[in-house]
């Protein structure tokens, strides 16, 4: 077992009260206590690193993950690392300025100061107002990581390996493991202002190999939100996790290769948004389109999409993997409708891309950490259900593909194309659900296969909390989700001869 621990430090000894809300306040200003820093000296530094700039702040992050990975009935790996830091970001224009260091003391925040500076030069430009405040605080101060014991957390990782073998003879590996994150940021703006806002983030993952003679095949399945451990621990959470991971084992074990062709599919409702995601929803993203680099650049206001078809980013549900009381620039999130009805409505925007584009912050600017600067991403996407019985839609395709489950994928931004890799999918024969399909791809592009949807659901439903989008080589944790959606003629490769 390696264990790797950057800090003793508890956030309870770290300072932060519980009760508190996102935004303006007495609890504002915490994490400048605890690392002992002189508020008012910086926020002079701050000020005068930010003078003549259009926008910028200071971004303080403190935070404890954890990881467990069992495999094959031993702990692979044991992690628990703390991690704390700021960034200094100065926007001039188009341009930005950007500093970040581990060190939470003056000294670094005023050489921080004097290298942002340099953007500003030949600039005269006068500070954007800064984020309305939120008394929306979606999430407790209460750490996560320690609701359970480290004992209990190994224990559990065993129970779900002893459970799965004991389920079925022909298991031949069981992956488990468990991560949790608690992280606490501050923000304070060129005048002084200060927000701030605490999340946790917890994901439990099962895996498992399913072997019949020499053949084997893998099913997998996740959950996770923004709550604590203690639901994991509970047995019929976590069993139910490893039932559906034995399912889709068993059924890739009785999959048949894949048809191939041009053929009418249906995806299934929840995680299948993550095509939403990637092939559609970074097109509506603003830096993108700012550029003139997306798919849907310069068509506001124009059809996009069939008639029904809606397309929402909302960061402000409870709990959910992409919910954040406020986004990483301070501006509280909430629900930014993309495309309503199959009409473009508008895109997902940051501080720096909605003002150059003369619009509103939609509270989609996010940063994997302190040592990244904050850019236009999705929070949870979904395209909202429609009125028709999913058994319906089914029953309406002679011959085609029903994808449940998705892998990996590559998307084209610019041109919308993608290719995505099923891991459950479905022949659909006369009507009818039929046998279960192996190395089926879906080939289209995005904007192309919102023209033609031809059926969506009323059952929608988000994902079970396991998503993370990458762009320019920053994670961040999101969510996805959709009804059942027919799409009449997606290319679908496959591996029949």
């Amino acid at each position: 077992m390696n264990e790797s621990k950057s800090s003793g430090k508890s956030p309870d000894n770290l300072g932060i009260a519980t009760g508190s809300v996102a935004g303006d306040g007495p609890d504002a200003g915490l994490l400048f206590e605890r690392a002992g820093l002189d508020e008012g000296r910086i926020q002079s530094i701050v000020g005068d690193a930010l003078q003549g700039c259009d926008d910028g702040e200071l971004f303080l992050e403190y935070s404890q993950s954890e990881s467990l990975v069992l495999d094959d009935g031993r702990i692979k790996s044991a992690n628990f690392d703390t991690n704390q830091g700021f960034g200094l970001r100065a926007v001039a224009g188009e341009q930005t300025g950007y500093a970040h260091a581990s060190e939470l003391n003056e000294a670094a925040v005023a050489r921080a100061g004097g290298a942002v500076q340099a953007v500003r030069a030949g600039h005269g430009g006068s500070m954007s107002e800064a984020p309305l405040a939120t008394n929306q605080n979606l999430y407790p101060d209460d750490n996560p990581l320690g609701e359970v014991s480290f004992a209990d957390k190994v224990q559990l990782l065993g129970e779900v390996d002893s459970y799965a073998r004991d389920r079925d003879a022909r298991v031949r590996q069981v992956t488990v493991s468990l991560h949790g994150q608690w992280q606490a940021v501050e923000i304070m703006r060129a005048d002084g202002r200060r927000i701030r806002d605490i999340r946790p983030l917890v994901r439990l993952n099962v895996a498992v190999v399913l072997g019949e003679g020499e053949r084997q095949e893998s099913g997998s399945h996740g959950v996770g939100d923004r709550i604590g451990f203690s639901r994991y621990i509970e047995t019929a959470n976590w069993q139910a996790q490893v039932d559906e991971a034995m399912r889709q084992a068993e059924v890739n074990l009785s999959s048949v290769p894949a048809p191939a062709g041009e053929m009418q599919v249906v995806l299934g409702p929840g995680w299948p948004g993550i095509l939403l995601h990637e092939a559609i929803g970074h097109g509506l993203e603003g830096d993108f389109n700012r550029k003139q680099t997306s798919a849907f650049a310069g068509l506001l206001g124009e059809r996009v999409a069939c008639p029904g078809v809606t397309v929402v980013d909302d960061g402000s549900l409870d709990g959910r993997r992409g919910s954040l009381s406020i986004d990483d620039e301070g501006t509280p999130t909430g629900c930014t409708t993309l495309i309503e009805d199959g009409i473009l409505k508008g895109y997902m925007q940051d501080r720096l891309n909605a003002r150059l584009m003369g619009t509103a912050a939609t509270g989609n600017g996010r940063r994997q950490s302190f040592a990244h600067m904050p850019m236009p991403r999705m929070t949870n996407t979904f395209m909202r259900a429609g009125n028709q019985d999913s058994g319906e839609i089914l029953a309406s395709v002679k011959n085609g593909i029903y994808a449940v489950n998705f892998g990996g994928g590559q998307v084209d931004i610019t041109s919308g194309k993608f290719v995505f890799s099923c891991t459950e999918a479905y022949q659909i024969q006369g009507g009818k659900i039929g046998a279960p399909v192996k190395g089926a791809t879906l080939i289209g592009n995005g904007p192309d296969v919102l023209t033609k949807v031809g059926g969506i659901g009323n059952d929608l439903a988000l994902d079970t909390g396991v998503g993370t989008c990458g762009k320019s080589g920053q994670g961040v944790p999101v969510g996805v989700g959709q009804p059942t959606l027919l799409i009449n003629g997606l290319t679908v490769g496959g591996t029949a001869i």
